[in-house]
C-alpha cells in the first residue's frame, strides 16, 4: 500500500484507503474514488501539482494533497 503520488505514470491498482478530512473525502467519494475502486494514473504536471487519474472510465484531475490521501495496492511492477 502507498500513496498515488509515490506511484509512477500508467500504473494501475486497487484503492484500499482514503486518508483525508471530510470536505476533501466528499469531494473524491462524489467523484467515485472510493476504497475497491481500480484506479489508473494517467499523467502529472513536471511538478507533481495535479495527477490525472482514471476509474471505472472516468478521468478526473486531482491536486497533490487530494492524490497523496489515496492509498493504493498496485498491481505488478509499479514504481
Amino acid at each position: 500500500m502507498k500513496p498515488l503520488t509515490d506511484c509512477s505514470i500508467g500504473c494501475e491498482g486497487r484503492i484500499v484507503r482514503i486518508r483525508a478530512k471530510d470536505p476533501i473525502k466528499g469531494r473524491l467519494f462524489s467523484l467515485g474514488l472510493a476504497k475497491g475502486s481500480e484506479i489508473r494514473i494517467l499523467d502529472h504536471t513536471l511538478a507533481k501539482q495535479t495527477w490525472e487519474v482514471e476509474s471505472d472510465g472516468t478521468k478526473i484531475a486531482l491536486r497533490e494533497e487530494e492524490a497523496a490521501s489515496i492509498f493504493m495496492e498496485p498491481k505488478g511492477d509499479c514504481a
